[in-house]
């Protein structure tokens, strides 16, 4: 079975100096390869950075997803409690309902993104990924404001393992939903084009193909291992975060259709047909989850590199990413820019197997960007 990097944990300085700097330049030295929710990013010009931080909730236990409420409160999931709850910015949880039909895979498995509609007003429909007992399954549910109902199956027979199940859910400028699955450690079916596995997924809200969509089907992009990050910038573009293997994560720019190389490649490679990443990391420094645009700048979430990694963006271009917060609050899982504000949440998953955290250790961070 294929080794599994971010399950480590690796202790570092909690400043980047500026030999660390360096080395960051090095692991991330690659060019871009070519080209959220319900609106791209929003872009005010200033290079701002990560400044004060606190602690808006505590008490979780494996957060996964989460989505804005028009009313600027977000709903947030935890993994292995099957759970949804709604987090007011000061800091308020109620529970507000368990979806159904999940199980855990003792692994990477369980209830994982969820994504609110943009008609959330109109419809009360919310989306997520999950785990089933037979495969990873995207569905649709209500929330009217107080309680959680109507589930409804929109794409199953996503392939399921206890690793490299994927989960991301997201809604695009485009008005589509995005989701990214894994290769459900069986790396083949990232290159299989009739495969849902190892793949972006663009749909409508009612599951189905996308218009424009390169082959017909669900399937945007190709050739991932196990993506769990996506966001986009202030131009629309879309970009992607995903854990390698043993050698290097990745960040890409993602072009309708484009294959980005798993299981050929693992970072950038010279294979004729295959798209390199816009950035790569060592699996030590990074194995990223979830993935934020705010303010000229893409912010990715580090679990086993513990960090938050900030990586300025111009055009297609990534400029040299700089580490925040390494080793000072563990596996950071979630992060997502506040509407109407120059600010992040950012989630943790210490409590997970790999944190080694007893259940209710994990926070909800706001970060401030000046």
């Amino acid at each position: 079975m294929a080794r599994h990097p971010h399950t480590a944990r690796r202790l570092l300085p909690t400043a980047l100096t500026a030999v660390a700097a360096a080395t960051a330049l090095t692991a991330g030295l690659l060019a871009t390869a070519g080209t959220g929710n319900a609106t791209a990013g929003t872009d005010s010009g200033v290079a701002s950075v990560p400044s004060a931080i606190r602690t808006v909730s505590s008490g979780w236990t494996v957060p996964w997803g989460l989505s804005w409420l028009p009313d600027g409160a977000a709903l947030v999931t935890e993994r292995d409690s099957f759970k949804i709850f709604k987090l007011t910015q000061s800091g308020t949880r109620t529970q507000v309902g368990t979806v159904p039909n999940v199980v855990t895979t003792g692994g990477e498995g369980g209830l994982l993104g969820i994504a609110v509609s943009p008609n959330w007003n109109t419809d009360h429909s919310i989306y997520l990924m999950h785990t089933s007992s037979s495969d990873n399954r995207i569905v649709r549910m209500t929330y009217d404001g107080t309680s959680l109902g109507g589930y409804t199956v929109l794409v199953s027979g996503i392939a399921k393992n206890r690793y490299h199940n994927g989960g991301r859910v997201k809604f695009g400028p485009d008005g589509y939903l995005y989701a990214t699955t894994g290769d459900a450690q069986n790396a083949n079916l990232a290159q299989n084009a009739s495969s849902l596995s190892g793949k972006i997924l663009r749909m409508t809200p009612d599951g189905r193909p996308a218009p424009g969509n390169p082959f017909g089907t669900l399937v945007y992009s190709l050739g991932h291992r196990n993506p769990q990050g996506l966001a986009w910038d202030a131009q629309g573009r879309l970009w992607e975060a995903e854990f390698g293997n043993t050698r290097f994560d990745e960040l890409n720019l993602i072009e309708s259709g484009k294959n980005y190389g798993w299981p050929v490649c693992e970072g950038s490679c010279t294979t004729a047909g295959m798209t390199n990443p816009a950035r790569q990391w060592t699996t030590s420094e990074a194995s990223p989850s979830a993935l934020a645009f705010a303010d000229g700048a893409l912010y990715l979430a580090a679990l086993r590199g513990e960090r938050l990694w900030r990586v300025p963006v111009t055009g297609t271009d990534t400029g040299t990413p700089v580490a925040y917060y390494a080793s000072q609050y563990g596996r950071l899982r979630t992060v997502e820019k506040l509407p109407g504000q120059n600010a992040l949440w950012l989630a943790t998953t210490n409590a997970d197997a790999n944190g080694g955290e007893p259940a209710g250790a994990d926070r909800v961070f706001q970060i401030d960007l000046r």
